[in-house]
């Protein structure tokens, strides 16, 4: 039976940066659902919808396809066919994937892609809902968290590495409202499953994390004795 690994957790905690590294260790895919999410709101921007519009997000869902692919062991996020990998990573695109994400059809028709991965890999999966809905029975479940000002500061970072101009107090605005959508949506919310493990990276190194992370599945017997 494959191996699944979920970590959870809000905006900015750092889980796609230390699942795909723990997949990358443990020799796992790394599935990073919050792209799968960012790709349908760049369609949903693109064509101009309001996300409050909740038929019209229904409606070019259903006609668009969100696929992965791996090369050179990279996720790869398809939308329509197109690569899009570089183009979901803005404050904006974020911003409306949050939005349209607690939308029922959304959340079915990426769910179905990302358990239909789960049970043919042994895969490191990060997101919202993964431990709570989207793998409810995988072999180990982490909350990655952080305080919104850590997190914050993060992101600053990021996007001043990237010569762009921001504020970081908006950021932790931003961070909160975002968490407050995440946590009070209708269908299936943000929340710490009861048999995950809650980790707070506050005060962590992404390498203190990691080793804390390769302990836990250690631990949870998802790792063989060569560590691979």
């Amino acid at each position: 039976m494959p191996i699944n690994i979920a970590i959870d957790g809000p905006a900015g905690a750092g889980k796609s940066t230390v699942a795909k590294a723990l997949a990358k260790e443990m020799g796992y895919i790394y599935v990073d659902t919050g792209a799968m999410y960012r790709a349908m709101a760049l369609s949903v921007l693109r064509a101009g919808i309001d996300p409050q519009d909740e038929a019209a997000v229904t409606e070019a869902c259903g006609q668009v396809s969100v696929s992965l692919e791996y090369r050179d062991g990279v996720q790869q996020i398809l939308l329509n066919g197109e690569n899009v990998t570089g183009l979901i990573r803005t404050e904006e695109v974020g911003n409306m994937a949050s939005a349209i994400s607690g939308y029922k059809t959304v959340r079915e028709k990426l769910v179905e892609l990302q358990r239909e991965l789960a049970a043919r890999k042994d895969v490191v999966m990060d997101g919202r809902d993964i431990g709570t809905c989207v793998l409810p029975y995988a072999d180990l479940k982490v909350y990655l968290t952080a305080s919104s000002r850590v997190r914050a500061k993060r992101r600053y970072r990021e996007l001043v590495e990237k010569g762009e101009e921001c504020s970081l107090d908006a950021i932790e605005k931003d961070i909160i409202d975002r968490d407050n959508r995440d946590m009070t949506r209708e269908v299936s919310p943000l929340r710490q499953a009861e048999d995950a493990v809650l980790l707070d990276s506050s005060n962590m190194t992404l390498k203190e994390v990691l080793d804390e992370l390769l302990s836990l599945a250690e631990d949870a017997g998802t790792r063989g004795c060569c560590g691979c």
